[in-house]
């Protein structure tokens, strides 16, 4: 029995080693081949659109993948332009409108300063040259440190923000260059797509292609899904702020609501990032009913947001509501924003790896047991 136990526990340490192992090989591999990984993600998504211009037009595959490649890239670039051109109309209306509302803004900024911040100064005045030398000296002093703790912090952030710039010129190069290397690669592997799949499965063991047929269908369930359950919220949020809008009577409601929906995908700030500052300016401005009406959209949002996301996520990726709800809690905990899409994404890969029976023959190897 010792002995049993013994080996067990040195399958079960070989095994640990060899996932550490294996995940930090796949990091550093990934690290240096990111653009080819990339694009496989892009060939498998491009495929069914080369199959069918294969198959139904006639066209040779390497023609059907370059066709594919030009109509995916005009479609995203007819989008890109389209929302420029809304972006374009709302800056024309903002460049009318906004001075109105800076010139509102700033005089109620002077009655706030010549109503409140006078009086208030005066008074300190005062309170002030009561005190004695000594306590004048040690306000003075911790004025001049918090001056200059804010002028350190300040120089410190325009020292960093003009050495990042080269950085950031360096960085369009060479995305460029990665961009042309994705392109590149979707196209020929998209174009030998059945000859590469084929060898890789042949690479593999038996065992290991029969896990693997199983983990890829799910996964790609999930993909689909998560992508559908996403277009879905965004959807729902655009539509939500677009009536809200319309409501309210606001010009230039449907470019509003398109960035709003777009602003959507940006982690646990998504439509706070636009209605909040605008709700504040409207109430300090004085439109009391405009940023009342703001909040309330803001929170019907909100709620729509959270009631909705566990429930489309878990039925478009095939897990439950509540798993779903947890691994979105404990990805935000341990990585943030990003966990908010990794917790979802490692929940489905832990379930399509227990329906494919891998953790089964992982314990089945730890106990030492023949796997079927």
């Amino acid at each position: 029995m010792n002995k049993e136990w013994l080996f067990r526990g040195v399958r079960a340490i070989f095994l640990a080693v060899l996932i550490v192992l294996s995940v930090i090989a796949i990091y550093y591999i990934g690290k240096y081949t990111y653009p080819f990984i990339i694009a496989i993600g892009l060939a498998y998504i491009l495929n069914p659109i080369v199959n069918f211009l294969e198959k139904r037009t006639r066209l040779p595959r390497g023609l059907a993948v370059f066709v594919s490649l030009i109509l995916i890239v005009s479609a995203f670039a007819g989008l890109i332009t389209l929302l420029i051109a809304e972006i374009v109309n709302g800056a024309e209306y903002l460049s009318n409108v906004l001075p109105k509302h800076i010139d509102s803004f700033v005089t109620y900024i002077e009655d706030i300063v010549a109503m409140q911040i006078i009086p208030i100064y005066e008074q300190l005045s005062v309170m002030f040259n009561s005190l004695d030398t000594g306590q004048q000296d040690s306000i003075m002093d911790s004025i001049q440190n918090t001056g200059t703790a804010i002028a350190t912090s300040m120089t410190d952030f325009i020292q960093r923000f003009f050495q990042a710039l080269p950085n950031a010129v360096l960085w369009i190069p060479n995305t460029a260059t990665v961009l042309v290397f994705i392109f590149l690669a979707t196209f020929f592997i998209s174009k030998d797509w059945e000859r590469l799949l084929e060898k890789t499965i042949h690479i593999l063991p038996i065992k290991a292609q029969s896990h693997s047929r199983t983990i890829v269908q799910d996964l790609k369930k999930a993909l689909f899904g998560f992508i559908q359950a996403q277009l879905t919220l965004i959807t729902f949020t655009t539509l939500i702020v677009l009536i809200g809008l319309l409501i309210l009577r606001v010009e230039y409601a449907i470019t509003i609501a398109l960035v709003a929906g777009l602003v959507d995908l940006l982690p646990y700030l998504g439509t706070a990032a636009v209605i909040i500052p605008w709700m504040i300016y409207e109430f300090l401005t004085g439109d009391i009913r405009l940023g009342i009406g703001l909040a309330i959209l803001y929170g019907v949002v909100t709620i729509q947001r959270q009631l909705m996301e566990p429930k489309v996520l878990s039925s478009s990726i095939g897990i439950d509501p509540l798993a779903t709800l947890v691994a979105l809690f404990v990805g935000f905990k341990l990585v943030g924003f990003l966990g908010l899409i990794l917790g979802p994404v490692t929940l489905v890969l832990i379930t399509a790896l227990q329906k494919a029976g891998v953790f089964r023959d992982i314990w089945k190897f730890i106990k030492g047991q023949p796997t079927t």
